[in-house]
């Protein structure tokens, strides 16, 4: 079984002048949960390489024992340095994609003709797509049949109330929930910061950093229903 992990090359947040990129527990669980499943994972990003680390996924209180094994594990952190390029990747080399979050996706995989195609080809031919938290809204331009991918379909991604509490409403380029929404998507959410993924078919979404195991987990039991070999 081979899945293919899609990172942001994005380090700006906004105007702000802070760095942003992806969240560390937006890889690290996945990341392990494949791992330990005995899955065959590929990392790629738009620029390849290393991509950037939100500096606010890495403290103390964004601890937990993945990101701690991730720590620990120079292998997985070679994994992570040495992105292939995304625009080398073709959906046929693998079962499944998973896209982490953090608020780098919103400025570059969300408009990324690239991303927007392999998530086309991906899903137009039988395979899972999954996203965790930010990650939700590199769906926007994504369509299947001249419609958005998410119409219709029961979604979930970062609230606007999450959003509101890290207090960056008014720097993202758009909302997460809102954008869903707008596209036709069936918006589910649970308390801040509580775990919650969703399977709608062949597409997988999580609410926040919490729900990234929830949502690996849904990837792998999908996969199993479609029989794919481990």
């Amino acid at each position: 079984m081979k899945i293919l992990m899609v990172m942001t090359s994005h380090d700006q947040l906004g105007n702000t002048g802070k760095k942003t990129g992806f969240w560390l527990e937006e890889f690290c669980a996945p990341y392990y949960t494949f791992l330990d499943a005995g899955v065959d994972i590929t990392v790629a990003s738009p620029k390849g390489g290393q991509p950037p680390l939100d500096p606010k996924s890495d403290t103390p209180e964004g601890k937990t024992a993945l990101t701690e094994r991730f720590k620990g594990d120079p292998a997985a952190q070679k994994v992570l340095a040495n992105t292939i390029k995304l625009a080398s990747v073709k959906s046929g080399d693998y079962d499944a994609v998973f896209y982490p979050g953090g608020h780098g996706p919103m400025w570059d995989l969300a408009e990324d003709p690239v991303s927007i195609a392999l998530i086309e080809s991906f899903y137009n031919t039988g395979k899972p797509v999954s996203f965790v938290c930010h990650a939700p809204g590199v769906l926007r331009h994504v369509k299947v049949n001249g419609e958005p991918l998410v119409k219709g379909k029961r979604v979930s991604g970062f609230t606007n109330t999450e959003e509101e509490a890290v207090q960056l409403t008014q720097v993202v380029p758009f909302l997460v929930e809102d954008e869903l929404k707008r596209l036709g998507g069936r918006f589910e959410k649970v308390d801040d910061w509580q775990p919650f993924s969703i399977i709608d078919g062949r597409l997988i979404t999580g609410q926040n950093p919490a729900s990234s195991h929830a949502v690996a987990v849904d990837l792998l039991k999908v996969l199993k229903e479609l029989k794919v070999p481990a």
